[in-house]
């Protein structure tokens, strides 16, 4: 198996053999794999707007934008500006506190979920064993910051948002966790890393989307509701509810709600990509390609291109799904409240349920197959 580039590793001994001590060389470190993960946070906020942009005006047959810098491409920057320098507005009668804490709530767990999305093998930020159980507690908190949200904005409207969020949240939130629990236990394991690495062995045959394809829908469903993306965005519905829980709320604390969609969105297709379609691993294995060109899998420069050729892979199995989810958005109509519970409830449920049991079934009937 490739084991891949370890860059702490690599810039750790960098540092000590310029004659840093190794702790202050491992502190050094620390704070750079979050920064940089900020940073692709924050650029894949942008690209995932100017995508929306574009692909939606090329589903109405219409330009987009074009003449804000090259092909549109500063549109998202001119917006964050635009609300940056808005009027920050608190209405009289609401609960400023709560006012305040709402976007903060929202946004904060889905940046802390990047802790652990792995772009390789060892090119995460920390590789906890309790990965994938750490982003659905995280999730959970967000639904608070959209109740909070609407609650404390003293207005009929914001609180039917923020109460829509928190129902749909709790509805999809339990398939989803079911479908998830299925790739666990094919992979007797909840770290990201590991769950990859269980698909590397005969290239696009392993992943884990063949062996779970229910699970894979189920999945993919769930994490649109949880993002509220049409046709599930029933707590910021326009036409019902003015815009649900940021009716009230204007400039940056309006913008850091959108910030954290774009954000959940992104974070949402590069699991899916981890799951389901073998996260970093081509779809022949590396092992293979080094065969045919005679190459060493241990030659430096091969586990550097690899590694580069990695994070290229997982980011587009990821925006293939942001791309289909903005495709929707723009081609289906939205559901009615009581539609989306339903799915949730009386369809989903039951069969991530029925789901879990089969793959259980199957890990002991076809242990080399499903993980035993």
């Amino acid at each position: 198996m490739n084991p891949g580039i370890d860059l702490q590793g690599s810039f750790i001994q960098i540092l000590t053999d310029l004659g840093i001590p190794a702790g202050l060389a491992k502190a050094i470190w620390m704070p750079l794999p979050m920064l940089l993960m900020l940073a692709v946070a924050t650029v894949g906020v942008l690209v995932g707007v100017w995508l929306e942009r574009k692909i939606s005006a090329a589903a109405q047959q219409r330009i987009g934008p074009e003449y804000i810098g090259p092909l549109g491409i500063l549109a998202p920057a001119a917006d964050g500006l635009k609300l940056i320098f808005k009027e920050d507005i608190v209405p009289a009668q609401s609960d400023p506190i709560l006012f305040t804490l709402g976007p903060i709530l929202v946004v904060l767990p889905v940046f802390l979920s990047y802790l652990i999305v792995p772009f390789g093998q060892h090119l995460l930020i920390t590789d906890l064993g309790i990965a994938i159980f750490l982003w659905i507690a995280l999730s959970s908190i967000q639904p608070i910051g959209l109740l909070m949200a609407g609650y404390s904005s003293n207005n009929k409207y914001s609180l039917l948002g923020g109460l829509r969020a928190a129902a749909q949240s709790i509805s999809y939130e339990i398939p989803l966790a079911l479908s998830v629990l299925a790739i666990a236990m094919m992979s007797n394991s909840l770290s990201t890393v590991d769950i990859v690495q269980q698909q590397s062995s005969y290239g696009i045959l392993g992943w884990n989307i063949w062996r779970q394809p229910a699970g894979f829908v189920i999945f993919w469903i769930a994490a649109l509701a949880e993002c509220e993306r049409l046709p599930f965005d029933l707590p910021e519905a326009e036409e019902e509810l003015v815009a649900g829980y940021q009716t009230e709320y204007s400039g940056m604390r309006f913008g850091l709600f959108y910030v954290g969609s774009y954000v959940n969105l992104m974070l949402s297709a590069l699991l899916v990509s981890v799951l389901y379609l073998g996260g970093w691993e081509f779809p022949i294995p590396v092992e293979t390609l080094a065969g045919w060109f005679g190459v060493s899998e241990t030659a430096p420069w091969f586990q550097v291109v690899a590694g580069v050729l990695g994070i290229v892979m997982t980011l587009v199995k990821a925006y293939l799904f942001v791309f289909v989810a903005i495709l929707l958005r723009w081609t289906v109509p939205r559901v009615r409240i009581d539609q989306l519970l339903d799915l949730g409830w009386k369809f989903l449920l039951p069969v991530a349920l029925v789901n879990l049991l089969l793959t259980a079934a199957l890990k002991l009937a076809f242990p080399v197959a499903f993980g035993g």
